[in-house]
C-alpha cells in the first residue's frame, strides 16, 4: 500500500508531530486514484488472490483480520476462500466505500468493516489469520509494518496465519541514460538555437542527481549486476524496535563494462502455500513485470565507469526520518572497484513541506 503526493512548490522541512503525520498519511487514502492505482495493479491484486485462495484450507472457517483494508478487497477474497469472519479495519473515510462494496457482493455477514486504526480498536475476539497489504515504496515508506506487528502481537493466535509472511530487499548497480542524456541536453541548445546554454549542465546535475529516492522503473538492460539481499523480514518474528534500523552488506559484479550512476533499491514479498515446499512470490525486481511500487532509485553524484566484473560491496541502512517517521531514509556505504568507500544517504521527497513565506 503506497501513496506519494509531490507538492509543486518549494517546501521548508519541519518536524511534524505523529498525530499530524498520521493524518497527512490517512487522508492520503481517502481520494480515489490511489486506490484506483493499487487495484489496477494486476501483479498486486491478483498474487494476493491467488495466495489467500491457495490457503483457503487454512482459512475456511476461520477467524481474519484485515490491517488497513482499504476498498476490503482483501478481505471479501478471504470470505470467498470461505472465512467465518473477517474484522476489515481502516482508519481512512475510504471505509465507507469498503462497506458499501462489502455489501454489493453480498458478504456483509462475514466481512465487518471497522473504522479506526488497529492500534485503537477493539475486536471481540482473538483471530486466526492476518491479511494485509502493507508494502511501502522501497518496502519500507510509510512504516505500515509497525501497525501489522501491533496486530500480530495483540489480535493473533499462537501459531496463526501471516500472508505475506516474509520480505526481502535488494540492492543492485544500475545504468541510467536518460539521466545522462538531460545532462548532456544543455550541450545540444546551442546548435539548435544559436545559445550556449552548456553552462546549465552543472545546475541540473545537482537538480537531477540530488538525496531524493526517486520511484522509477528501471528497465532490466540497464542493470549491470546479479541482485545481492541485503536484508529479509520474518513478520512472524520481526520486532518493531528492529525496523528502526534495517540494514544489511551486500556484494556483487559487474556484468560488463558501463557507467555506473545509481543503484536500485527494490523488495519481494511471499508467501507461504500448503502446498510445501512451494511459496508465491510478489517481486518488484525490474527483471519481473511492472507494479505501483516500480523501483527506488539512488543517484550517485558522479558516474563510475566500470569493467566485467568490478566488484561493489558496501552496506544499506534503511530508517525513518527525523522529519517524519513515516517517510524512510535509505543510506548506503559503498566500494565500486579499487575506489575509495563513498557514502550517500537518500530520502523520500517531503509531501507534508509548507511553502516558503
Amino acid at each position: 500500500m503506497s501513496t506519494l503526493r509531490r507538492m509543486s512548490y518549494a517546501g521548508k522541512k519541519r518536524k511534524l508531530d505523529k498525530t499530524r503525520q498520521d493524518r497527512v498519511y490517512f487522508d492520503s487514502y481517502s481520494d480515489v486514484t490511489v486506490h484506483e492505482e493499487m487495484i489496477a495493479d494486476y501483479v498486486r491484486t491478483n498474487t494476493y488472490r491467488t495466495a489467500i485462495l491457495k490457503n483457503s484450507e487454512l482459512i475456511r472457517g476461520k477467524v481474519v483480520l484485515d490491517v488497513g483494508a482499504g476498498t476490503g478487497v482483501l478481505s471479501i477474497f478471504c470470505a470467498q476462500a470461505g472465512a467465518k469472519k473477517v474484522y476489515a479495519v481502516e482508519a481512512c473515510s475510504i471505509a465507507e466505500q469498503a462497506v458499501e462494496i462489502v455489501k454489493q457482493n453480498n458478504v456483509e455477514d462475514v466481512v465487518e468493516v471497522i473504522r479506526g486504526t488497529v492500534e485503537t480498536v477493539e475486536l471481540p475476539e482473538k483471530v486466526e489469520v492476518i491479511v494485509s497489504e502493507w508494502m511501502g515504496y522501497a518496502l519500507l515508506h510509510e512504516s505500515m509494518l509497525n501497525s501489522v506487528l501491533y496486530a500480530r502481537d495483540r489480535w493473533l493466535k499462537a501459531g496463526g496465519l501471516i500472508l505475506p509472511s516474509r520480505a526481502e530487499l535488494y540492492i543492485t548497480p544500475i545504468s541510467d541514460p536518460v539521466v545522462e542524456d538531460r545532462l548532456y541536453f544543455w550541450y545540444t541548445v546551442k546548435e539548435q538555437y544559436g545559445v550556449d546554454m552548456s553552462c546549465m549542465s552543472n545546475f541540473a546535475r545537482r537538480c537531477i542527481k540530488n538525496s531524493d529516492i526517486i520511484v522509477s522503473n528501471v528497465a532490466m538492460e540497464d542493470v549491470l549486476s546479479h541482485p545481492a539481499r541485503f536484508a529479509e523480514l520474518d513478520l512472524h518474528s520481526v520486532t518493531v524496535e528492529e525496523l528502526r534500523t534495517v540494514k544489511g552488506r551486500f556484494t556483487c559484479e559487474s556484468f560488463g563494462s558501463a557507467a555506473v550512476n545509481a543503484f536500485c533499491v527494490y523488495f519481494t514479498v511471499t508467501f507461504p502455500c500448503p502446498e510445501k515446499p512451494h511459496s508465491l512470490v510478489l517481486s518488484t525486481s525490474p527483471f519481473y513485470p511492472e507494479t505501483h511500487w516500480k523501483q527506488a532509485v539512488l543517484y550517485l553524484d558522479s558516474p563510475v565507469e566500470v569493467v566485467q566484473d568490478t566488484p561493489f560491496s558496501g552496506e544499506v541502512s534503511m530508517f525513518p526520518s527525523e522529519d517524519s517517521s513515516r517517510h524512510i531514509c535509505i543510506h548506503v556505504d559503498y566500494t565500486i572497484g579499487e575506489q575509495k568507500e563513498q557514502s550517500k544517504t537518500f530520502s523520500i521527497p517531503d509531501w507534508t513541506a509548507e511553502p516558503q513565506p
